[in-house]
């Protein structure tokens, strides 16, 4: 996933936000209302300081991404202040100023980005942004430092992640999930009920009805629209996931037995093989089709035979990107990049792509490891360098994707390509090795084991904290409104009890780094829009899960004048330029799991799914 240091994360002030004083016997003059020419005049200087103080601020994130120390910590929430303070003043200029008569589409859509820009607004009382960057800063801080243990000994974060997909001993499984949202979680609950409280005041200030509703309304249409899209886009993808979870299900309770994981109802969140049950592929080894399972390969295996590290990993991942004709990457990237873990810091090594100038220095931040999973990662975040580098040549409100969606989807469209012909073609993989279509199942499997079981928490999690910034959920429920979603959505339920001394909602990282989550789901079903046009401009005649247009110009030059288009116009046009289609739908993944979705059936006859 991305960190930009956007137009979102960069409207605040470093001016005073109190109107100029007046004399005492002097009565207010009437407002008088702005004109189209002050509107654009307005913009222009918006755009220009942002631009200014975008460069000091992403510095000084990047270095508390990186080098996490009380004074790094009090840097970035210094700057994350006046970041906060200058969103607002800009926000609620924006509100002004759009009330201003003839003004053209580009101008009202621009102050409408400048309105609702934030991620966190601080209301104008006099020290709120401090508290609420402060806040916000810690609670990522706290969740870079978090540990939980196996077998009794502290275990970070990435090491904790790679342990919860390769162990299988349910009860260490239930130690490193238990010990991690205990550790890490539970104790933000307080100051995160807090930033909320805060946040909700500044939303209100810029004319929301809270938070929720703010992020909701920066899709080019009404939150209320939105939240109806989304509903649709479940409703079209939860017979596959339903599918799916009556499987892995019966393959669990065959593997640990019935008092550990029961043939029906939900299943047991720790044994997924993530932390989050968000992705399950890492158990595909409990859930592989007899005979047609094992694929011949695994891509962690082929790189560490060949002796690749992870920077050798990245140049293969930008050479993909160069073989659609974009130029390769510049060298700051490599100079500044953290693609390793270092050994003597406290690093976030959630990973992340970066944007620092708005021009050529770009960078991702790993803790990379040589495996499958971060071979995907590293082309999932180079997507977001190079949608960075192509629009950089846009005014500062349009650097960004047309939707948040957008951004999260390119790396993953592209990383769908990454099929046994693919593999082949950088010498990763022996012709020889190329799984037979009687193992297209497996193939297929092994992707919706990520693919597929990641939708429904793409949803949850923004589905929470809309209910907490609408209210619906108070902070005495947060941890049984947390439980409730997973459970109606995922179908999964927590390996011990919990109780509203718990915050599991807080180990995950977007929830205390702030990132709003709708954007993954509504990725999850873009990529495959992509993947599918993409196919579609080679001539690819085959199934599609077998389609790589590795090494195409024609989908590099139809892509970048895509990315190209940042923020610009709205998204569905910048949909319709790539797929011909101005609706975001799950009908293209539906069909590219539409033989395993035949297969799941088939194996599900007779049993009692859901849950």
């Amino acid at each position: 996933m991305k960190h930009l240091c956007s137009r979102a994360a960069l409207a605040v002030a470093l001016v005073s936000l109190s109107a100029p004083s007046l004399a005492r016997d002097t009565a207010p003059a009437a407002p008088t209302a702005p004109t189209a020419a002050q509107a654009e005049a307005f913009l222009k200087e918006a755009e220009d300081t942002l631009t200014r103080e975008a460069l000091d601020a992403s510095r000084i994130a990047w270095v508390n991404a990186t080098y996490i120390t009380e004074d790094t910590d009090a840097l970035a929430a210094a700057s994350g202040a006046r970041t906060t303070e200058l969103g607002v003043r800009y926000a609620l200029e924006a509100a002004r100023y759009a009330q201003a008569p003839g003004l053209s589409a580009e101008t009202r859509r621009k102050l409408d980005m400048l309105r609702a820009g934030l991620t966190l607004a601080a209301p104008t009382t006099p020290g709120s942004a401090a508290e609420l960057s402060t806040i916000s800063t810690d609670l990522q801080s706290r969740y870079g430092k978090g540990k939980g243990t196996l077998r009794g000994q502290p275990i970070n974060g990435s090491d904790i992640e790679e342990a919860m997909g390769t162990e299988r001993d349910p009860a260490l499984l239930q130690e490193m999930w238990t010990s991690w949202n205990d550790n890490v979680g539970a104790p933000m609950r307080q100051d995160y009920a807090r930033m909320v409280d805060i946040a909700n005041q500044g939303a209100r200030e810029l004319g929301f009805a809270d938070t929720g509703a703010m992020w909701r309304s920066k899709y080019d249409m009404s939150a209320d629209e939105f939240a109806t899209m989304m509903d649709r886009l479940w409703g079209e993808v939860k017979p596959l996931y339903d599918a799916l979870h009556c499987y892995a299900r019966g393959k669990l309770s065959e593997k640990y037995g019935e008092a550990v994981q029961p043939a029906k109802g939900p299943i047991r969140a720790d044994l997924l093989g993530n932390m989050w049950a968000q992705s399950w592929g890492n158990i595909y080894d409990i859930v592989a089709p007899q005979g047609a399972g094992d694929l011949g390969y695994d891509i962690g295996d082929q790189l560490k035979a060949r002796g690749d590290d992870p920077v050798k990993m990245v140049k293969i991942g930008e050479g993909f990107y160069s073989s659609l004709g974009l130029k390769p990457l510049p060298q700051t990237f490599w100079d500044r990049s953290q693609i390793v873990k270092p050994r003597d810091r406290e690093v976030v090594c959630h990973a992340s792509a970066w944007d620092i100038d708005a021009k050529d220095d770009i960078r991702i931040k790993m803790c990379t490891k040589v495996n499958s999973e971060d071979f995907v990662t590293i082309h999932h975040e180079l997507g977001h360098n190079y949608y960075q580098r192509a629009y950089q040549g846009q005014s500062y409100l349009h650097r960004d994707g047309a939707n948040d969606g957008f951004h999260e989807a390119i790396g993953d469209f592209v990383a769908l390509s990454i099929t046994p012909d693919y593999l082949v073609k950088i010498g990763l993989l022996g012709a020889d090795k190329v799984p037979p279509a009687d193992k297209d199942i497996g193939l297929l499997l092994r992707q919706a084991m990520d693919k597929v079981a990641f939708l429904p928490f793409g949803l949850l999690v923004d589905k929470w904290r809309w209910g907490v910034f609408d209210g619906s959920i108070a902070p005495t429920g947060y941890q049984k409104a947390w439980d409730d979603l997973r459970l109606r959505y995922q179908g999964i339920v927590p390996p011990v009890a919990r109780d509203e001394s718990r915050f599991d909602a807080g180990g995950k990282y977007h929830i205390p780094g702030n990132t709003p989550y709708a954007r993954y789901f509504l990725a999850h079903l873009l990529q495959f829009q992509f993947y599918e046009a993409a196919c579609k401009d080679v001539g690819w005649k085959g199934p599609l899960h077998r389609c790589s247009f590795y090494g195409s110009p024609k989908v590099g030059a139809k892509l970048n004048a895509m990315l190209e288009m940042g923020a610009s116009r709205p998204w569905q046009e910048a949909l319709q330029q790539f797929t011909g289609s101005r609706e975001i739908s799950g009908k293209s993944i539906n069909r590219y799991f539409a033989p395993l979705k035949t297969w799941l059936d088939g194996q599900n006859k007779g049993k009692m799914c859901g849950w």
